[in-house]
């Protein structure tokens, strides 16, 4: 068996929320939000994960984040980099933002041999969906390299349950039948509306949203063949896409997603948690984070502190 490898997105600098939200504090001992997901990620059998940073970051990150997970786990770095570009395609002119979800797996690339989980470095998704996700990807039809349609797996979680009150969110929709992916829509502001939801395209008018649906948060599961069809794709995105928007173009994971599910290259199993999903996508977001990670650990959910124990 091929031990699956975590990847963990930690290259965003979280523009809404005003600093280097991943290296944050949370826990009554120092341990930030993504000391919990490697934690829970160990839990449930992960032993290699690759972090994906910016190059500027390292030394903080290392220093804070990679010297406890070297302990526990096999750590490798990957820097994600704006002109990291296919042959024959340069940086727009004024472009400094990063392509996206997309672009920060495949900078993995070089690190991947294996079926691999993919996490945002500053979600909270409780060891419930690490689990899931560790035993989809052990699984005899993951680990087989030539399995048509190619098997993924999504953690689910209620939009309910990843809302704030503090401002908009980001959301991938999902569309679910008989447990399986059937499609995925990103909506990019979505809101509390009451006990609802609602969203928004163009910032005027708003629409209702069930506040049940099912979305996803980015906990992926992925057999190995996913890297190559990101390669292929991100080309297609700097060939079609780039030119429309030069300087805020992305490429979206869940828009890949979407595109192989819709062609039958791929299927994808919904895995749903009962855990709570926490993030800080404001500031005004930190004290709840830090009230929930706090009482789980009072409720033995989590030593305290985390890794001494």
């Amino acid at each position: 068996m091929k031990q699956p490898i975590l990847l963990v997105m930690a290259a965003g600098m979280g523009s809404r929320y005003g600093g280097l939200k991943q290296m944050d504090p949370m826990g009554a001992h120092g341990e930030i939000i993504m000391d919990y997901s490697l934690y829970d990620a160990a839990r449930a059998g992960f032993e290699r994960v690759v972090f994906v940073i910016k190059r500027a970051m390292y030394e903080d990150f290392h220093r804070l984040v990679g010297k406890r997970a070297e302990k526990h786990m096999q750590v490798q770095y990957v820097f994600q980099q704006v002109d990291d570009l296919p042959d024959g395609f340069s940086v727009p002119d004024g472009r400094e933002k990063p392509w996206g979800t997309g672009h920060a797996v495949l900078s993995a690339k070089n690190c991947i041999d294996a079926p691999f989980a993919v996490i945002n470095a500053d979600d909270y998704y409780g060891r419930e969906g690490f689990a899931a996700l560790y035993r989809f990807l052990t699984s005899e039809e993951v680990q087989r390299p030539d399995t048509v349609p190619a098997p993924f797996a999504m953690v689910a979680y209620t939009l309910r349950q990843t809302l704030t009150e503090n401002g908009y969110v980001s959301r991938g929709v999902c569309r679910v039948e008989n447990g399986m992916l059937s499609g995925i829509r990103e909506l990019t502001h979505i809101e509390k509306n009451g006990d609802g939801a609602k969203y928004t395209e163009d910032g005027v008018v708003y629409h209702p949203l069930n506040p049940d649906s099912l979305v996803s948060m980015n906990l992926w599961g992925f057999s190995h063949g996913m890297m190559e069809e990101l390669q292929k794709r991100f080309v297609d995105f700097l060939r079609v896409d780039v030119p429309k928007n030069p300087l805020k173009a992305e490429y979206f994971l869940p828009f890949v997603v979407n595109d192989l599910l819709h062609e039958n290259k791929a299927t994808v199993q919904v895995l749903t948690s009962q855990d709570r999903w926490y993030g800080v996508t404001y500031p005004e977001d930190k004290p709840v984070v830090m009230k929930a990670l706090r009482d789980m650990a009072e409720k033995g959910v989590y030593p305290s502190p985390l890794w001494e124990a």
